[in-house]
């Protein structure tokens, strides 16, 4: 016995409400929560579903994979989205939840996955230096990759910050991330630089002094999600740039954190910065350049032997006619 679908999706305005009030979530973080119900809303009407229970999230999982063609990670993260709903309507008492099955869907594993490589401090200059700076959205545009890069904050990230979120004095940055986790970042010199430039010019845009989000569309909205991805993908198209993993917005996330790595900061440190919880999650971020690589290879002590071995003991390598192989 499950829920009955009608008295199932009753609650998601309280949910959210909830959400917001008591954990603090993000604005993007409701948005994406609200999407995930409403598709499985969707769903459930579309498959005429009387019932919420075991056959019919089943059923909605293989929807997911077979024709919207989500990956596991997509899935899970619904799955657990649709789990959160059903505890809070089980602590709203509504009959028969405690039913739910929510709970009892297996977590789909992830294979492994060839992640994005991080850009070349040659090619982020490509990058940065195809902005337009002599333009207010240049300005702009150039802070907001500045932030994924400098601080490796997450598009979403970029996209919740606000005027208030910047400490001028103390030269921080407070951040929300994922799950409404608050944290503090620094501001290096060019950093703070970068932002300046682009706060003396927010004014020109269109109701930015209507708006508390610090980065302003051209009609004078928070700038979305989608359109600082856009920007980001026609930079990429603009230079030429063509690599054999897709560079977006993320890219240079991935792209902070291993440059720290490559300048041997602590895993611990570079977890911090990023927000993650353990450093499994920094992990992956992680590719350490060509230069770093062949470093290494330097360092293996068979290498070092041979050439501590080579110098003491003066050993010539020399080829002679003597010693090749006779035809």
């Amino acid at each position: 016995m499950g829920v009955v679908a009608r008295e199932f999706f009753e609650h998601v305005g309280a949910f959210m409400d909830y959400r917001k009030t008591v954990y603090e979530v993000s604005d993007q973080t409701i948005k994406s929560n609200l999407t995930d119900i409403k598709l499985f809303e969707n769903f459930i009407d579309n498959k005429q579903h009387k019932i919420i229970d075991g056959p019919a999230v089943m059923d909605f999982q293989y929807y997911l994979k077979k024709d919207r063609k989500n990956s596991g990670k997509s899935i899970n993260r619904k799955i657990f989205t649709l789990r959160s709903y059903s505890h809070f309507i089980k602590l709203q008492d509504v009959p028969h939840s405690e039913d739910l099955p929510f709970y009892d869907v297996l977590k789909i594993r992830q294979g492994y996955q060839n992640r994005p490589d991080a850009l070349t401090h040659k090619q982020l200059k490509l990058i940065f230096n195809a902005i337009d700076r002599n333009t207010c959205l240049g300005i702009r545009d150039y802070a907001i990759y500045a932030l994924m890069y400098l601080a490796g904050l997450r598009v979403g990230e970029v996209f919740e910050l606000n005027i208030d979120s910047i400490d001028i004095k103390n030269k921080e940055l407070h951040v929300i991330g994922k799950g409404g986790k608050r944290r503090k970042l620094h501001l290096s010199d060019e950093l703070f630089q970068i932002i300046s430039e682009y706060l003396a010019v927010r004014k020109y845009f269109f109701n930015s002094d209507k708006t508390k989000a610090l980065f302003v569309s051209k009609k004078g909205n928070r700038l979305a999600i989608r359109t600082m991805e856009d920007n980001f993908k026609k930079l990429v198209l603009k230079i030429g740039l063509k690599l054999r993993f897709n560079v977006t917005c993320h890219t240079l996330r991935h792209t902070f954190a291993s440059h720290l790595n490559d300048k041997e900061i602590d895993m611990l440190v570079i977890q911090s910065l990023m927000g993650h919880a353990t450093s499994r999650s920094t992990e992956p971020y992680i590719h350490p350049s060509h230069e770093k690589i062949r470093e290494a290879m330097e360092r293996l002590p068979g290498v070092i032997f041979m050439n501590r071995l080579i110098m003491e003991e003066g050993f010539k390598v020399s080829f002679q006619k003597k010693y090749r192989k006779r035809e």
